[in-house]
């Protein structure tokens, strides 16, 4: 399964680029993330490994995320003209995941986030579930851009409203 995303996000394309890298933020727009540690180099850099914990309802899943793609390598001046790409593959018990995400500077004060989404499910039941609700996985990742714009332009946390 795959679907394409993007949301225009009314900040500097470099604010945007600064938020999305601090992982001191993804409680803040990130739904249901309880741990997203580095097990292998830094977090945000070109092949590091890190160990996710995300909670939803009553069920936990842990997965692996492995960075393949950081483009520039150093996002503390990206040039005007310059896309800026942050790829990973997700593992999981069951799914694959790879994530493209890409963030143009669309005017002066905004920024366009355009996210690639692949799936891929092992085993009968994700097959499943894939196949039954695939509006499900595109619905969830459209909330996480909107959380994330809402934090980023309001500075709303989606720890402190109710679901």
């Amino acid at each position: 399964m795959k679907y394409t995303d993007s949301i225009e996000i009314a900040l500097p394309r470099q604010k945007v680029v600064q938020l999305l890298a601090n992982p001191a933020h993804l409680p803040k727009w990130l739904r249901g993330v309880v741990s997203h540690e580095p097990l292998t180099g830094e977090h945000g850099q070109l092949g590091t490994t890190s160990r996710i914990v995300m909670q939803s309802g009553g069920r936990t899943m842990e997965c692996t995320e492995t960075i393949t793609r950081r483009e520039p390598a150093d996002l503390r001046e990206v040039p005007d003209t310059a896309v800026v790409h942050s790829d990973r593959e997700i593992a999981g018990e069951g799914m694959w995941s790879a994530v493209r995400d890409r963030l143009t500077e669309t005017g002066p004060e905004t920024t366009l986030w355009e996210c690639e989404n692949e799936y891929r499910f092992d085993g009968f039941l994700m097959k499943l579930m894939g196949l039954l609700m695939p509006g499900a996985f595109r619905k969830q990742s459209r909330q996480h851009m909107q959380d994330f714009k809402a934090f980023a332009e309001q500075g709303k946390d989606v720890r402190e409203t109710a679901d």
